[in-house]
């Protein structure tokens, strides 16, 4: 990962040992929003001239602590304006798990740029330069202070490509669009191949909301105990999968298991299915247990919860075998 120059513990804004360390008087700094309410309080206030600099973050990702030094820094080259001209808020995207579904947020770190209450730009990763120049780009250049002397990179620098054939000119004959203007211009005609479904407003992923509802109803009962999450199990993708994955496992329980971000359209469709908007989702025979904090609730109000579906006392339990397996679409 790209994180540009290191940062010493003696940066204004830096984070160190996990703290923010104090930034120059009058400059702004990275504010920690912990609640769903919080977040909708801080944002509205905001006049809509200034730029939200969104970041979601995970205690467990260990890119994260790189990504709060950067943003702290960046931060920190910020004059405080009143009102407002650029606010940098901080959440744990575990913490706030309806933002998070909100801002549709699938890894971390990620940093959403949003502007009058309208997404604007994104990053994924770690790339300094790259956070620094979606910054500068939506809410201009810092003047509290020199942001390479504060120990960021250079800002990323994007070149635009050369200016494409006119509209107006007749592209050279060409098959999908290699030459003559590129897939800027190109169009299928009777000879091409068809390469992806046909979508229309009444239609999702070529299958209407009947037939989507009766795929959900078969996946969750695809195992006794079947388990949405996002990642597998060898693999999960946020900390509450995790975590479930481990109640499971330490209960011996055996379970099915489906990785909602390999398909989204179930991803979206199991949330109006179940009325339950968040993941990971536990259903028993079909029917909703519930997430991760239910889960752990029947257990610790019935030891016995789930017992029949245990793979032998004593032993650890895990994700049942491959032909029980739900596969996306």
């Amino acid at each position: 990962m790209n994180s540009g120059a290191p940062l010493s513990g003696n940066t204004p804004g830096a984070v160190v040992d996990g703290q923010p360390s104090t930034a120059p008087s009058g400059t702004c700094t990275v504010t920690p929003i912990t609640t769903d309410a919080d977040f909708a309080h801080h944002t509205s206030t905001l006049p809509p001239s200034c730029l939200a600099v969104i970041y979601f973050h995970a205690p467990w990702a260990e890119p994260c602590k790189q990504m709060s030094t950067i943003l702290s820094t960046l931060a920190s080259t910020y004059p405080e304006t009143d009102p407002p001209r650029i606010a940098f808020l901080s959440l744990d995207a575990e913490e706030v798990s309806e933002v998070s579904e909100q801002y549709d947020v699938t890894q971390v770190p990620l940093v959403v740029l949003q502007k009058d209450g309208k997404v604007v730009d994104s990053v994924t990763g770690t790339d300094a330069s790259k956070v620094r120049y979606v910054v500068e780009k939506h809410g201009g250049a810092p003047s509290a202070g020199n942001a390479s002397k504060a120990g960021l990179p250079p800002a990323q620098k994007v070149t635009k490509p050369a200016p494409s054939q006119s509209l107006d000119e007749k592209p050279e004959e060409s098959t999908n669009g290699a030459a003559g203007g590129g897939l800027a211009k190109y169009a299928p005609d009777s000879k091409d191949p068809a390469t992806a479904p046909e979508y229309s407003s009444g239609e999702m992923n070529g299958s209407s909301k009947d037939e989507l509802n009766s795929r959900l109803g078969e996946l969750v009962k695809a195992a006794p105990v079947m388990l949405f999450m996002k990642g597998t199990p060898s693999a999960p993708q946020c900390g509450f999968s995790r975590q479930t994955v481990s109640v499971l496992r330490d209960r011996g329980i055996r379970y099915g298991f489906f990785n909602i971000l390999a398909d989204d359209e179930v991803r979206q469709g199991l949330k109006e299915f179940s009325d339950w908007p968040t993941f990971p989702q536990v259903y028993v025979s079909g029917e909703l247990v519930g997430g991760l904090d239910i889960l752990k609730e029947e257990f610790e109000n019935d030891p016995d919860f789930l017992q029949e579906y245990m793979v032998a006392k004593g032993k650890l339990g895990g994700p049942a075998g491959a032909e029980r397996q739900a596969q996306p679409a």
